[in-house]
């Protein structure tokens, strides 16, 4: 049977010795002393492996079911959900005049990991209320903040985002529910969601959608869409429930994987909502739960890919097959663990240099929005939204991909049900596709954020880079040659694809389009290679001085050395890949397909 066990090391490594936290800047940071950090920690790995991780399977196998118009969630998720409800831990970094804790966005996200790596499925019910939570905080009225953002926080009601249709995804601009108004100010909502995630459920009081809409006589496209609070069940001004609203579930999608999280169609039949912030403003106040909700798509890619690797790691210490070509490392067995072999430790090389270097880069993302939110720095918000597309895009391709070299190690047995692969990279697989699909993220990447304020986001990234390269240059030889140079390598090929792109791409925009891809990949192993470098750096400083846990610091810099041989180089392929441009792309005609 598959187990987990949160990396809860490997995290402190990443906050207290590569971030330096403690001696951080950044309002909150510092209050979190060593003892308040592991402790949090320490008790979101027990919620982790005791109570979530076991029923991950049990959700898998019972799904949700759908029976007289109410959805039930799997078996012994609403006794997990409580739990969760009860020990705080679905507000975190709330606002505490809220009933939030307030603590910094980035304990939230490495909470999280644990929370999606033991039961990705049920943590999304949290995850999209958090969503909910931070749209209404920010675009909502007074009143609407003091209405639903305690019930929220708390997770006594639970929230959802509500933005396709059946014949519109990406396209939001050809949108058909509408948002009649009322004489009181509310709107009569009228239309179909679907694909909505944890659309309706037994876990919760009440539901808060959120719900994109078009007003009549708005303007056209995106431009005329407004956001509004449509309540499962209408809220009273006393802060009780009241009438059940005319929204309803059509029917509960039946899925490739994420099973114990109910997909649902939902229907509006006259519903009522309340606009949130201005009319036809909805886009706007949308993309803060759309933004929120890619960074955590991005952690659900690390957060399989690191769940893939542990049970493959497992397996390969103890299933026995062959031999070590260099002479047995188990003479008294009848064959040795495969994780001998060349080929099983390249496979698993792949998966622990990506889950330990994508953990540091969504850590340090997430750094960034503390210091946007808690800080006057003006370039956080730039920067994070750069690499918001490349946080959500790479991280979930190739956390896929980590899910499927695990199910290799396995061999036939990955193949059969009962050993939790195939569970593993169902439910990776739909990361690839919601919150924008990957090749979406790409565009947007390539097209919207590069350009940003005249590149000024992307040259303050490559500043970053180039400063900490040319600052931690000459300290250590062996860390120069086997990290260092690589990276200035690295660093110099995302520089030949921007330059590509600013040459070809206004002269064919297909050029650009053609290779966004590309580049986001690329972008994403420059970033795991930064992030290699970092931890390396602290690596090499621990066992210099010394430190009483120098496994643990080899271990890092064998890892780090492997990536930076083995997986920085592909930025080579994708920036020949980028500088080939469009025609082998586009030349075939479409008939010819």
């Amino acid at each position: 049977m598959p187990s987990y066990s949160a990396p809860i090391e490997d995290i402190k490594f990443v906050l207290q010795d590569v971030l330096e936290i403690h001696d951080s800047p950044i309002p909150g940071y510092s209050e979190l002393d060593n003892e308040y950090l592991n402790a949090i920690l320490e008790e979101a790995s027990k919620i982790s492996n005791e109570v979530l991780a076991p029923l991950n399977s049990i959700g898998d196998e019972h799904g949700c079911t759908f029976e007289n118009g109410i959805v039930y969630t799997p078996p012994g998720f609403k006794e997990a959900f409580n739990q969760l409800k009860d020990g705080g831990w679905t507000g975190i970094d709330c606002d505490v005049k809220f009933g939030g804790q307030g603590l910094p966005y980035l304990v939230s996200i490495a909470v999280g990991e644990m929370f999606a790596s033991a039961n990705m499925a049920l943590g999304m019910y949290h995850g999209l209320t958090h969503g909910a939570y931070s749209a209404i905080y920010s675009h909502g009225s007074d009143e609407q903040k003091k209405k639903y953002l305690p019930n929220l926080v708390n997770c006594k009601w639970t929230g959802t985002m509500n933005l396709t249709e059946p014949h519109c995804g990406t396209d939001l601009g050809l949108m058909r529910t509408k948002a009649i108004r009322r004489s009181d100010g509310t709107f009569q909502i009228s239309g179909q969601k679907i694909f909505i995630s944890a659309g309706d459920h037994d876990l919760a009081e009440n539901i808060i959608h959120l719900v994109l809409a078009k007003i009549p006589n708005g303007p056209d496209g995106v431009k005329g869409i407004s956001l509004f609070i449509v309540p499962k069940f209408l809220v009273n001004d006393d802060g009780s429930l009241g009438a059940r609203n005319q929204v309803s579930v059509g029917k509960i999608e039946k899925k490739m994987g994420i099973h114990g999280n109910a997909t649902c169609v939902m229907n509006y039949d006259g519903a009522t909502g309340y606009l949130v912030g201005e009319e036809n403003k909805g886009m706007r106040a949308m993309f803060t739960m759309m933004n929120e909700a890619r960074l955590g798509v991005g952690l659900q890619g690390l957060s399989q890919a690191e769940l893939a690797y542990q049970n493959a790691l497992a397996y390969a210490k103890d299933r026995l097959q062959g031999r070590d070509v260099t002479g047995s490392k188990n003479p008294d067995g009848f064959a040795d663990p495969i994780i001998v072999h060349p080929d099983v430790r390249r496979n698993l090389m792949d998966q622990k240099s990506f889950s330990e270097g994508s953990r540091a880069f969504i850590l340090w993302g997430a750094s960034i929005i503390d210091k946007a939110n808690r800080t006057s720095d003006i370039n956080a918000e730039g920067l994070i939204g750069l690499l918001t597309p490349v946080i959500k895009g790479f991280l979930t391709d190739k956390g896929f991909d980590m899910t499927i070299q695990a199910q290799q190690i396995y061999g036939g047995h990955g193949y059969i049900e009962e050993w939790g692969m195939s569970q593993f990279a169902r439910d990776a697989r739909i990361a690839m596709i919601y919150e924008g699909a990957n090749g979406i993220q790409a565009l947007d990447l390539v097209g919207r954020k590069l350009p940003q304020d005249q590149g000024k986001n992307m040259i303050a990234f490559f500043t970053i880079l180039k400063t900490y390269i040319k600052e931690n240059k000459n300290k250590l030889e062996e860390f120069d040659d086997i990290f260092l140079e690589p990276m200035k390598s690295a660093t110099a090929d995302l520089e030949g694809a921007v330059l590509y792109f600013m040459d070809k791409g206004i002269k064919n925009p297909n050029d650009a389009l053609s290779g966004s891809y590309d580049f986001m990949h690329l972008f994403g192993y420059v970033c795991l290679g930064f992030m290699w470098c970092r931890m390396a750096e602290a690596s090499f400083e621990a066992t210099t001085s010394g430190s009483h846990d120098n496994d643990f610091h080899q271990s890092k810099i064998s890892t780090g050395q492997y990536f930076m041989e083995r997986q920085l180089p592909f930025t080579k392929l994708h920036l020949a890949r980028i500088r080939a441009g469009s025609d082998a792309v586009m030349k075939l005609n479409q008939e010819n397909f």
